[in-house]
């Protein structure tokens, strides 16, 4: 009885270590992960967003809201790759990413909740909420990015 709950339990602990290990196989892998996930996020907000809140192009709202949609969604997927160990290779992140946790933390909050209010702005079909929302948005980035990253 006790070989049994020891395997169980073996099996269960193995279980619950598995996300973790195989979300990067290399801390290299993080970067990478980050960097492509930052990019295409900086694609939809400065590519696609950008020209519509800053007039450039016509506003289109059905576009506007499926480009803030995805923006929000890949808001929330870089984090979980700035791990320990994962200030490796060609990065642009600054060391107080991991001296500064909190603070790292905090600004990466407060831009997904500008993100989320950009969202909610390109749902309303108006290009005035939108420009408002995208103003907010590109400071709280930027905030972080002045930061935390070397450029």
């Amino acid at each position: 009885m006790n070989f049994v709950r020891t395997g169980l339990l073996s099996i269960t602990m193995a279980a619950c270590a598995l996300p973790a290990a195989a979300q990067f196989r290399k801390p290299e892998d993080a970067v990478k992960y980050r960097q492509s996930v930052m990019s295409v996020m900086g694609t939809h907000f400065y590519g696609r967003l950008g020209p519509m809140a800053n007039g450039r192009v016509a506003f289109d709202g059905h576009a506007a809201a499926e480009h803030a949609d995805l923006i929000a969604a890949l808001s929330k997927l870089p984090f979980v790759a700035f791990g320990p160990g994962t200030d490796v290779g060609k990065t642009d992140a600054k060391p107080n990413v991991w001296t500064e946790s909190a603070k790292f933390k905090d600004l990466s909050e407060k831009m997904q909740a500008k993100v989320t209010e950009l969202a909610v702005a390109a749902k309303t079909g108006n290009a005035d909420n939108l420009k408002v929302a995208y103003r907010a948005t590109a400071d709280a980035c930027k905030a972080c990015h002045d930061a935390f990253t070397t450029q």
